[in-house]
């Protein structure tokens, strides 16, 4: 597929860190679907896309460079943002397609895709349970996109957005959560770092792996009670090793992983 004949083009473009960049993808000439947040839209750019100057060479170049290079990326606007889609992409110096898309400017084309599917949702969960919404690196996209369209002033419903990364600066959204936990009493967003030594300033806030926000009592304190299977979803994205770390905990508290033919509180999404 040509350049100039794919179906969407940027409108905005920020690189939040060295190798963060957040695109917002407008479509042209025709309607985004309806979708639930926690969702995910296809992404694509042909081979002959050029690369960002930063990138590598990538590990196998591609054979066709007409055919159109793929990948699933998750949803972070609100679901009510009709016009654009936003995504949050880390970039993979070696890789196919995250080069190419760091390379993109504002009015440059891409493909997305018209349909916008997953599981990763909030459709099994009554509106007056809580949600706790853990996440490392870019696994916090899906979060956004619930809490842009879920987030309530005058609710019961607690919401936590507990998001890892080695450093503050990799905290993508960090300011937005911020000036949303303060405006918004029933969010909570409680950041923690796992290399807090390589800052520049003494880091105030929480220290560890985002499993001990929930093993320590950060969140029993944040919330002021403790968080239960009868009150209470988890939502896990991002480092299968994060994520099967903390469905082990969560079992021991009776929490359960949601599958199709079996509901539970525990809702996964892994990256790879």
């Amino acid at each position: 597929m040509a350049v100039n004949d794919l179906p969407a083009v940027i409108i905005q473009r920020s690189e939040v860190a060295p190798g963060l960049l957040v695109l917002r993808v407008a479509p042209d000439g025709w309607e985004l679907p309806d979708f639930q947040p926690g969702q995910f839209a296809v992404l694509g750019l042909p081979g002959t896309a050029p690369r960002y100057r930063l990138s590598e060479p990538e590990n196998s170049p591609p054979r066709d460079p007409a055919k159109l290079i793929r990948r699933a990326y998750s949803v972070a606007s609100s679901s009510k943002a009709k016009t654009y889609l936003e995504f949050y992409v880390a970039l993979v110096s070696t890789g196919a397609l995250t080069p190419r898309l760091f390379a993109l400017g504002i009015g440059d084309r891409v493909f997305v895709s018209p349909r916008i599917s997953g599981i990763l949702t909030l459709e099994n969960v009554h509106y007056e349970q809580h949600l706790v919404l853990v996440a490392t690196g870019t696994g916090i996209a899906p979060y956004m996109s619930m809490v842009r369209t879920y987030l309530e002033l005058h609710s019961s419903r607690r919401f936590a957005v507990i998001h890892g990364a080695y450093h503050s600066w990799d905290l993508g959204y960090r300011d937005e959560l911020m000036t949303l936990s303060r405006l918004c009493p029933t969010l909570s967003y409680l950041p923690t770092l796992s290399h807090p030594q390589d800052e520049p300033v003494p880091w105030p806030g929480h220290v560890g792996f985002v499993q001990s926000v929930w093993t320590d009592g950060t969140l029993e304190r944040d919330w002021g009670f403790e968080p239960t299977p009868s009150d209470t979803h988890v939502y896990l994205c991002g480092n299968p090793a994060m994520i099967d770390d903390m469905v082990a905990m969560l079992a021991r508290n009776g929490f359960t992983e949601h599958t199709r033919k079996n509901p539970g509180t525990v809702h996964v999404e892994r990256f790879w």
